[in-house]
């Protein structure tokens, strides 16, 4: 019988998951930018396991909900093919460009990613009515391939998907009306963040049973974040998670403002995080 402070773990670690499901569906790919904070300050796991768990969850969540796009008409399997071993080129060098950061220069540089992402958001929620639908010019295959290799490398660095800038560029670089580029994007992500993971798994402890759970959750919440999603407005949704991301960037800064101030890392956080991912993993 598993220990009661184990089972409490593994628990918040499926709610975790269960909750960034709900925003993958209901959001799309730019809610799993929210995995790493979740599972660093929400669970207490060491930054670098966090990211490897992240790319294991968006990419499995992913790979899920784009079989449910694709019954729907809604994947350009030809663009998804050209991003996705662009962006899977990417994350490859990312992850090994990652091996040489500390945990706490990721989370910094996360939180970086989060504020462009809000920003992007914020702005995105003002477009004009009818706007997503108009089509670009053809296809730039270039930049195009080269929008991927930068989405993988910082794929490979932080742990995202990246799906706040794949459907952008979707949409921009490659002419798919918004529907197409949503569920294009989640192959895309899927691939990405495979390749991120096989990367990143090389060279980090795995809590592989803790990363299941989390999947589990995260399959359980994209289901019911698909559906509940249709139902309500994008726009003010996309708005309200904006504001939510600025303040958990700020947050984020702050957690690691020793980086920031030069004293050193705060010994007693990351002795903690270690404690707890020695624990998740047993």
């Amino acid at each position: 019988m598993l220990p009661r402070a184990r089972v409490t773990r593994l628990v918040l670690l499926g709610a975790i998951g269960l909750l960034l499901g709900l925003l993958l569906g209901i959001l799309g790919g730019g809610g799993s930018i929210l995995t790493v904070p979740a599972l660093v300050y929400g669970a207490g796991i060491a930054p670098k396991p966090a990211i490897a768990m992240s790319l294991a969850v968006v990419g499995v969540t992913s790979a899920v909900g784009s079989v449910w796009q694709w019954r729907r008409g809604k994947l350009q399997s030809r663009v998804a093919l050209l991003f996705g071993l662009s962006a899977m080129a990417g994350a490859l060098v990312g992850a090994r460009l990652a091996v040489l950061l500390r945990g706490d220069v990721q989370l910094l540089l996360l939180a970086m990613v989060m504020v462009a992402a809000a920003v992007g958001m914020l702005r995105g929620s003002g477009a004009p009515a009818g706007a997503e639908q108009r089509l670009a010019a053809p296809p730039r295959t270039m930049l195009l391939g080269t929008t991927g290799v930068v989405v993988g490398i910082m794929t490979g660095i932080v742990g995202i998907g990246g799906g706040f800038l794949i459907v952008p560029a979707l949409t921009l670089l490659a002419g798919l009306p918004m529907a197409d580029a949503v569920g294009t994007s989640l192959v895309i992500i899927a691939m990405n963040s495979a390749a991120g993971f096989v990367g990143t798994a090389g060279h980090v402890a795995v809590p592989w049973q803790a990363t299941a759970v989390v999947i589990v959750g995260a399959i359980v919440g994209i289901a019911a974040g698909t559906r509940i999603g249709g139902r309500l407005s994008a726009t003010q949704l996309q708005r309200g998670f904006a504001v939510f991301l600025l303040g958990v960037a700020a947050f984020v800064v702050y957690a690691n403002r020793a980086l920031l101030t030069g004293g050193p890392p705060d010994g007693s956080r990351a002795t903690a995080r270690v404690a707890v991912s020695a624990t998740i993993t047993a």
